[in-house]
């Protein structure tokens, strides 16, 4: 069967304009099937395409947000890097400050130590010049009978023993150990024998400390009546101490 040239006219705008026709026609030819997936994959890629740009859309707004998140960041390190830089600078300045006022106060106490030295020292020659105590004669006697028998030996007043806390002990001498005690008066034999009590426990003290036997135990008392001062005279030898007596009176009847 031919087909006139009017017929072929009509027959190719029939396939132009009327769908149903072209697919008839198509499906006759064998091309249906093809047609309806070249059909499918369009809708795909046209849905495609149009989620793609969607997400294109949100990630360039992700995008941009980032951006400026980043420059607000960048500014907030600016911002805190020149604070910190300030921080460091004004710490250095009061380093500095605080640099140079400890090196004033190193001079002044350095020019304060040397003032108190003077001081003790002016004070201990005063002290010396005018006898001081009864308890510094005590130590000046305990002194001149150790170096007339050979022993030098600096005899210290009023010196604490860090022993079972602090014990405080009259007359001191490390080495060789001279251990003493002083009173200004006894007005019985058992003031006496209490002084004596305080002296053993002294030189039991002197002697933990230094880890040396006592040399020499000494009492002083300044002033005595004489029967309390013969009662010490025979305590004191009995027990080996050296006894320093000031002034002994008579009991007024």
């Amino acid at each position: 069967m031919v087909l006139t040239p009017e017929e072929k006219k009509r027959f190719l705008k029939a396939l132009e304009v009327d769908e149903e026709f072209r697919l008839a026609v198509a499906g006759l030819l064998g091309l249906g099937e093809v047609l309806r997936e070249l059909r499918e994959l369009k809708e795909r890629m046209d849905r495609f395409m149009q989620l793609s740009e969607e997400r294109w859309r949100e990630n360039m707004k992700r995008w941009e947000e980032s951006e400026k998140r980043s420059q607000e960041n960048e500014k907030r390190w600016e911002e805190w890097y020149e604070s910190w830089k300030k921080f460091l600078e004004e710490n250095e300045r009061r380093w500095q400050e605080n640099e140079r006022r400890w090196q004033e106060n190193e001079k002044r106490w350095e020019e304060q130590f040397r003032f108190n030295r003077w001081l003790q020292s002016a004070l201990y020659e005063i002290r010396d010049a005018l006898g001081g105590g009864f308890e510094y004669f005590a130590a000046r006697a305990v002194g001149a009978l150790l170096r007339e028998r050979g022993v030098e030996c600096t005899v210290r007043v009023n010196v604490t023993l860090p022993v079972d806390g602090f014990k405080e002990v009259d007359l001191f001498c490390p080495e060789p150990l001279v251990i003493g005690e002083v009173s200004v008066s006894l007005r019985s034999a058992e003031e006496a024998e209490g002084l004596l009590e305080q002296l053993r426990r002294s030189v039991e003290a002197g002697e933990r400390l230094t880890g040396r036997r006592v040399y020499l135990k000494v009492l002083a008392v300044e002033f005595a009546p004489a029967d309390v001062a013969e009662h010490l005279r025979r305590r004191c030898e009995e027990e080996g101490v050296y006894l320093i007596l000031g002034r002994t009176y008579e009991r007024p009847f």
